[in-house]
């Protein structure tokens, strides 16, 4: 299958939090980019001598809108020879080489079953887009629970726009929790399987549950899902580093 790579202009850059930067980046030679909520695009950045070296894959976060300009968020990484290069290198005019839409990621079909969708760190970024997908398409749905799970408050992606979208999107519920913060966070602390773990409370009701972020997280969670007596089939999963 022949790859396909387009030349990006970065349009916009954005501090997120201390550590996270977003990105928005135009594909001029498309009149549009059209992507399913959830998936990715791959960038072929000039770090490595071996082109599979040099790739990085980043999920989109922003929604399909028509346009030909997507948004990532990144995580500069400690010795992370990608995230340096875009951190360092990357200003407003810079070109990027992309690949994309790639992933099945995506929303069922049949939005009958209610979702968890489970994430850290940048891992909210699908989710992100697929919860704006619904809310600007009035797509029917069960209820969605974004368990968000962080260190400290800081680390909180996106939080006034989710918190926003809970406000507006009956049945959508914005659940950040996180696991390092002192008193002055009043919401709740921990990790995120503790908290589908209390919503089920073994009830085993209908559920799909969508997995984003760190190998750790997900291999925890898929045991515990499992444990619940759902079936792997119902658990769907995107996996960083």
């Amino acid at each position: 299958m022949q790859e396909i790579w387009h030349t990006g202009i970065v349009t916009r850059l954005l501090d997120e939090t201390y550590n996270t930067r977003r990105f928005w980046i135009r594909i001029p030679d498309m009149e549009r980019f059209d992507f399913r909520p959830g998936q990715f695009v791959t960038l072929d950045l000039p770090i490595h001598e071996k082109k599979n070296k040099r790739w990085r894959s980043y999920s989109i976060a922003s929604h399909p809108d028509g346009s030909n300009e997507i948004e990532l968020v990144i995580v500069l990484l400690e010795g992370g020879a990608g995230s340096t290069y875009l951190f360092n290198e990357i200003r407003e005019g810079s070109e990027l080489q992309v690949r994309g839409p790639l992933g099945m990621f995506t929303l069922p079909e049949n939005m009958e079953k209610e979702l968890f969708l489970i994430c850290t760190g940048t891992g909210i970024a699908p989710f992100r887009s697929m919860a704006k997908y619904i809310q600007l398409h009035n797509i029917p749905h069960p209820n969605i629970h974004l368990i968000f799970g962080c260190r400290q408050q800081r680390d909180l992606l996106y939080a006034e726009e989710m918190r926003k979208l809970a406000a507006e999107m009956p049945g959508f519920n914005y659940i950040p929790t996180l696991s390092r913060e002192d008193d002055s966070w009043t919401g709740r602390k921990g990790y995120v399987h503790g908290i589908y773990e209390e919503m089920l409370n073994g009830s085993k009701r209908p559920a799909y549950f969508y997995l984003c972020g760190w190998k750790a997280m997900i291999d925890e969670a898929r045991q515990r899902i499992t444990g619940m007596g759902y079936d792997r089939h119902d658990i769907h999963l995107e996996l960083y580093g």
